[in-house]
């Protein structure tokens, strides 16, 4: 089992080399993390196209899901994204705070923060701003945002709990977040748990849906409600580099599951003293 150091490394040194693939390169992959699959076609993420706001520059296909299109985003908020890559739900958040909102975008990859940068500036967006930093340790002061948005990234992280922490800390009583991400039911077998590693935590760092709900009402947040659930199918060109077809077969027949969920919670208005970790509650 490899330390939330090396884990964080290997997420940083692989999604700064996704910065420079394009989204028909990434959309072939798992998370976008390299050329896994031989079909050209999106595993996890959802189509932007629709969405007001939608820049084909900012898309690189990592996400999940669609926390903006879910997280009741009102003309003037102040939204911070949590690894926002390119730039593409930051955009889109933009699109609906509007000229007098401010949108926040965070990431600790140095290329997806300057590729960001460069696409607001090509749109002339002076609202929109990025910053380089660690979602563990946000670089913003406390109780600054309505909204909250991220897009297939906690599972990318090791301390879930602390991100979670520091969500409750930026966001303003009252304020809400909208959260995609990969969850499990069911023990995944170790080698998938192994091979997804290899694409920068894609699956590997995802952990039991029961628990992710319950971290959430531990660091406090209320109105805990599951907004979107669709089931994630890893395709056969992908785990032939790691099983054999008997075992496909087996865990094909197991009740094992991969899934997308978005999430959405709010910090109440009066805030009450969080427990220390889940389970403590009682």
């Amino acid at each position: 089992m490899q330390t939330e150091t090396a884990l964080k490394a290997l997420v940083k040194e692989k999604y700064g080399e996704i910065a420079d693939q394009s989204r028909t390169q990434n959309a072939a992959s798992c998370c976008g993390a390299g050329g896994c699959s031989t079909e050209v076609y999106n595993i996890m993420a959802d189509d932007y196209s629709r969405l007001e706001g939608y820049n084909p520059d900012a898309d690189l296909g990592l996400g999940c899901g669609l926390p903006t299109e879910f997280a009741k985003i009102k003309k003037g908020d102040t939204v911070i994204d949590l690894g926002s890559g390119a730039g593409n739900d930051c955009f889109i958040a933009r699109a609906l705070t509007g000229e007098n909102g401010k949108v926040i975008g965070i990431d600790f990859t140095e290329r997806m923060v300057e590729k960001a940068r460069t696409n607001a500036e090509k749109l002339g967006f002076n609202n929109v701003e990025f910053r380089f930093g660690d979602i563990e340790q946000m670089p913003v002061s406390a109780n600054v945002a309505d909204v909250v948005v991220s897009n297939c990234v906690l599972n990318l992280v090791p301390n879930k709990f602390t991100v979670l922490q520091e969500v409750f800390r930026v966001l303003k009583p009252g304020g809400h977040f909208s959260i995609s991400d990969i969850v499990l039911e069911g023990e995944l077998p170790a080698k998938l748990k192994e091979a997804a590693e290899m694409y920068a935590g894609c699956v590997s760092g995802a952990i039991q849906k029961n628990v992710y709900l319950e971290l959430i009402e531990a660091t406090g947040f209320k109105n805990i409600t599951v907004q979107k659930e669709k089931s994630i199918l890893l395709p056969d060109d992908i785990l032939t580099h790691y099983f054999s077809q008997e075992e496909i077969q087996s865990f094909r027949n197991s009740e094992a599951g991969i899934y997308s969920i978005t999430v959405y919670a709010e910090k109440p208005l009066i805030e009450e003293a969080p427990c220390c970790a889940p389970g403590c509650c009682n």
